[in-house]
């Protein structure tokens, strides 16, 4: 394998923590590792609803910290949640300073959109549903423009190399499949590309994410936290499309109501806050109307009529592409996998269990959202922990030199892309085993069916998403009651107001899966 050697810090991702973190560490030289076109494939870019922060003077960090942990059932971490409410605002200006055109009343306020399970309307938003487009604009910009950030696209990590407990490589290969790994050593490694929401056939996340991130922490020896609680969003767009269209919650946080073919509120029955109940209640009362086969939909005709074009544009345009016409048609939808709570275990700074090696984003596990995320609080960590793992990793690396050489990689021919034929399978069995409601013959049986997908592979890519799924079900499987986004129809109750967060290395989680599949053969 080929070896290259360089003094610049690695990121791997180029979503918004990514872009945040490396403009945070300017001007000391990094190099960021995008599989796509720098600005595109990230799920940060799909974000319609906005960044959750206190910014009216009526509400207050506090108040924003209270309703992170109301929604988070019990596993948030306090001291994690006040603070990353309080430094919400200051992440705000500094996003409009870089160039985010937040939506702004005339006498300059910013315009907020209440969400699912906010005592108050605290999202920040941009052209209504163009929030995460918008600041992932911003942020390319000013990352092309300066100096000391050299990207390289159409590369995707597939490893991490470790001596001693520390991280001192990582290993990358061409992101279009069919060539040789390559190992690229640095001084530090910041993990910030993305989540698990693609190892599910239906989701929100960009196709290309799928857990990898996770997977190959986890086959590095990384400590993994909660990953048991995945959040499935209530209001994909139901049309047959993968990845599914969002119908963002800023349209419940407007008064639009889910009903069903019938024309039943079926929300009402279900919870005192209706369509503005957490997510995991929402999402599986439309899960339920789907099963019963009573078609769930999101009408909009009443509060927004034809303003959802103008106030809604993206949600409006996936409609419009799928021959929905949501001023006149309710909008049909169904719970998808969307955002992955756990991941990569994390301390303030970010810094993973093994040295060398930071996370930030959505495969990192802060202890910020709990068995739920609160709406909107994803872009949040993601700024928060970006800029904190930057200061770390610039106190930990004191000595640097400004200008490091760029990092020149050949891709030859030789590596194995994933098989479509098994990523498909693995994204079904998820969806159909450990998705919105779980049992335990379905994630023993999950966790039998994934052994036999990932034995058949040598794609390095697709064990790092079994690893992932591992994990997830392995967890879920531990995890004897329903808790927030993790429900158990055969554990239905919680156990207290309070639970413990899941710790797990991947070797616990395949010790685990090897002792089912031996059951399996006996």
């Amino acid at each position: 394998m080929p070896i290259h050697e360089t003094a610049r810090v690695v990121i791997v991702g180029a979503g918004l923590a990514a872009l945040y973190a490396a403009l945070k560490l300017a001007p000391r030289p990094v190099v960021m590792l995008s599989p796509e076109v720098l600005g595109t494939g990230a799920s940060s870019a799909w974000a319609q609803g906005g960044v959750a922060a206190a910014m009216d003077p009526a509400d207050s960090a506090e108040a924003h910290a209270a309703d992170t942990l109301r929604a988070g059932a019990g596993t948030v971490d306090a001291s994690v949640a006040a603070r990353v409410a309080r430094a919400a605002r200051a992440h705000i200006l500094d996003l409009t300073d870089l160039g985010t055109p937040f939506d702004r009343g005339a006498d300059g306020s910013y315009v907020m959109s209440r969400e699912a399970a906010h005592s108050f309307a605290r999202v920040v938003r941009v052209k209504g549903d163009q929030a995460g487009a918008e600041i992932m604009q911003a942020l390319v910009a000013q990352v092309r423009a300066t100096p000391s950030v050299q990207v390289l696209e159409d590369v995707l990590a597939t490893g991490l190399e470790v001596s001693d407990g520390r991280v001192t490589g990582v290993r990358l290969q061409g992101a279009r499949g069919g060539s040789a790994p390559i190992l690229l050593r640095a001084p530090a490694v910041l993990l910030a590309g993305g989540g698990s929401g693609g190892l599910y056939a239906l989701t929100t996340n960009p196709r290309r994410i799928r857990g990898q991130v996770i997977g190959m922490a986890a086959r590095a020896g990384a400590v993994i936290a909660d990953p048991e609680f995945v959040q499935f969003h209530p209001t994909a767009i139901d049309v047959g499309e993968d990845p599914a269209p969002l119908a963002t919650e800023a349209l419940r946080g407007e008064g639009a109501v889910l009903i069903n073919r019938e024309g039943t509120r079926f929300m009402v029955e279900v919870h005192p806050d209706a369509e503005l109940a957490p997510r995991d209640v929402v999402a599986r009362a439309v899960f339920s109307q789907t099963r019963l086969g009573l078609r769930p939909m999101l009408d909009t005709r009443a509060v927004l009529g034809a303003r959802i074009t103008t106030l809604f544009p993206a949600v409006a345009g996936a409609c419009r592409k799928a021959g929905i016409d949501p001023v006149h048609q309710p909008i049909p939808v169904a719970a998808a996998a969307h955002y992955h709570m756990g991941g990569i275990a994390t301390d303030a700074q970010g810094r993973a269990s093994l040295g060398n090696l930071w996370v930030c984003g959505e495969a990192a596990s802060t202890g910020l959202h709990g068995a739920n995320r609160l709406a909107s609080n994803g872009l949040l960590e993601a700024l928060v922990y970006a800029r904190a793992a930057a200061l770390d990793i610039a106190a930990a690396l004191p000595e640097w030199t400004a200008d490091a050489p760029a990092v020149a990689l050949r891709v030859e021919e030789g590596a194995q892309a994933p098989d479509e034929t098994a990523t498909s399978a693995l994204r079904h069995l998820m969806t159909a085993d450990v998705g919105v409601i779980r049992t335990a013959e379905g994630l023993r049986r999950a966790l039998a069916g994934i052994a036999r997908l990932e034995a058949a592979s040598r794609c390095e890519t697709f064990r790092n998403m079994c690893a992932t799924a591992t994990l997830i079900a392995a967890a879920a499987l531990l995890r004897e009651e329903s808790r927030g986004a993790h429900c158990r129809a055969d554990s239905p109750e919680t156990s207290g107001a309070t639970g413990a967060r899941t710790r797990i290395t991947l070797a616990q989680a395949l010790a685990l899966r090897a002792s089912i599949v031996e059951k399996e053969l006996a």
